[in-house]
């Protein structure tokens, strides 16, 4: 039964998430967010298969409660309307192209490096830590997360920094200069 449900949550998040971005059915930016919802809620099926009730909690709340609804915010402030289809230029299909090839590549390489003894050793150490504790508590993960962890966390949030003010620029939209006479 868990493996079914597994393979029917994992179906469905692969499916809403590429309908974000590939979708047939609308062009519309609200009909894009609101399969962001059904691939974040289909991730929390994950999350509870794996016996995580805390992280499925947070991602229904905070992602697909918060986020989205900021998300949504922006596309009707910003009043995008439904994209209007255009011909794809030859070079920048070939560059995208080759964008993903490049990614493919590199995804490839470092899955294939990554999975070495000593991070076995580092997994079964994080997993002694939380059996020590003997209860699903997320204050072992908090000091694992704040000690251990430290600077691969400064680092995302220096990257979320990055992308939020990225957000800004792309958005602000210039103001005709007037005359002086």
């Amino acid at each position: 039964m868990q493996d079914a449900l597994f393979y029917i949550f994992s179906a469905l998040t692969l499916l809403c998430g590429i309908l974000v971005v590939f979708n047939p059915f609308s062009r519309n930016p609200v009909t894009s967010a609101m399969f962001l919802v059904l691939t974040i809620i289909s991730m929390s099926g994950l999350f509870v298969l794996l016996n995580a009730f805390f992280l499925a909690a947070v991602q229904i709340l905070v992602y697909a409660g918060s986020v989205i609804v900021l998300f949504l915010f922006v596309i009707m402030l910003l009043d995008v309307k439904e994209e209007e289809k255009r011909q794809l230029q030859k070079f920048g299909t070939f560059m995208g192209l080759i964008s993903v090839i490049g990614l493919a590549a590199i995804i490839i390489s470092t899955t294939n490096q990554t999975f070495t003894i000593a991070n076995q050793t580092e997994a079964a150490a994080i997993k002694q830590t939380f059996n020590q504790s003997g209860s699903a508590e997320t204050k072992p993960l908090g000091k694992l997360l704040f000690t251990e962890y430290v600077l691969p966390f400064e680092i995302i949030s220096l990257l979320l920094l990055v992308a939020m003010l990225g957000c800004i620029l792309l958005s602000k939209r210039e103001e005709p200069k007037e005359e002086v006479k």
